[in-house]
């Protein structure tokens, strides 16, 4: 079987979206400008035991009530990081920064001129067409309604965002009510919203330009409440240091949010896929994913098999077929925003 001229078995993007960890600080709703920074404390606790038992011995419980008594006598002994507020502050403050990049049109890596062109191409008339404005839109969105904050949005009585455009000669000030934008859509006519995505439009669409921007979100959670810094996935289980229930992350002793965190909250923008009906009979927003993968969920929103996956997508587009439809090529860019290893086989 002859091997295509046009197939790319070397090809990677770079991320075009590279927020840094956020870092957490307690402060207060009517005085912002006095933060301190939240540290960790360990916690041990005696809890009881409330899993879910097998078949045989919930048959053994039937038989012998004694034998589960015996179970609730033995304690369920943990650590545990936790982070909470000071007892006088009752406003959490999230600090980040986020560099949105240029250059879309150029791969990383890429072993094959032929099929680097017909991208190349591509990319130019999407751009021409497009400008990047409906992707920009949806981050800058993300930012404003503060999608970043995850578990600490939840019952926030308040939340401010303060963006800050950071660029030598070109700084600039967005303020937002994170309350008054929803999460689970996009379709938002607002000012600041609309000023803010110009320049992350503008970014993006550029070939080698960059936008520096400046994340500062205050939510009034109340005093001494749980804050939910970004929690550890612990590998070795062995590891005397690391024998918790539950390892939060911290920088220096610093509570801090992991940038992948922020960043899969950023691009929580695709609503294009197939069982997106609306905003309440969905899961809403997902992430932009190759596959629609949604870990929380165990379900891939797009599958090879529905022909709705990246993949097949960008095979047709990057070597200049057109796609039946506009939202396929905004996913499809998105995807390329978010940068990945997409060599194809040349077997």
């Amino acid at each position: 079987m002859a091997k295509n001229n046009d197939t790319a078995s070397v090809l990677a993007f770079e991320k075009k979206l590279v927020p840094s960890d956020g870092y957490l600080f307690g402060t207060n709703w009517e005085t912002k400008e006095q933060t301190t920074p939240l540290a960790l404390q360990e916690k041990s606790v005696r809890g009881t035991i409330s899993n879910r038992f097998n078949k045989k011995d919930v048959g053994e419980f039937t038989k012998d009530p004694a034998k589960l008594d015996a179970k609730v006598e033995s304690p369920n002994l943990q650590r545990v990081d936790a982070c909470a507020l000071g007892q006088d502050q009752d406003t959490l403050k999230l600090h980040f920064t986020l560099k949105v990049l240029g250059g879309l049109a150029q791969p990383s890596a890429c072993n094959n001129a032929l099929f680097k062109q017909s991208y190349s191409a591509a990319v130019g008339q999407y751009i021409a067409k497009h400008g990047c404005l409906e992707l920009a839109k949806r981050y800058a969105t993300n930012l404003a309604n503060a999608r970043f904050l995850w578990r600490n949005r939840v019952g926030a009585e308040e939340i401010e965002v303060q963006v800050k455009a950071l660029n030598k000669g070109a700084e600039q000030t967005w303020t937002f009510d994170a309350k008054q934008f929803s999460t689970r859509h996009f379709e938002h006519n607002d000012a600041q919203i609309n000023s803010l995505a110009d320049r992350i439009a503008q970014a993006l669409a550029s070939e080698s330009g960059h936008l520096m921007l400046q994340i500062d979100c205050y939510a009034k959670v109340g005093k001494a409440q749980e804050v939910y810094p970004s929690e550890e996935l612990v590998l070795d289980k062995g590891n005397s240091k690391t024998k918790k229930s539950k390892i939060l992350y911290a920088v220096n002793e610093h509570a801090a949010m992991h940038s992948q965190k922020i960043g899969n909250a950023l691009r929580s923008i695709d609503t294009w896929y197939p069982e997106y009906v609306s905003e309440e009979q969905s899961a809403g927003a997902i992430a932009i994913e190759p596959y629609g993968a949604v870990t929380n969920l165990g379900k891939a929103f797009r599958t090879p098999k529905d022909k709705q996956d990246f993949y097949t997508f960008f095979d047709k587009w990057a070597r200049g077929e057109a796609l039946a439809r506009e939202e396929d090529e905004h996913y499809l860019v998105a995807v390329l925003v978010r940068g990945g290893v997409f060599g194809e086989s040349d077997k």
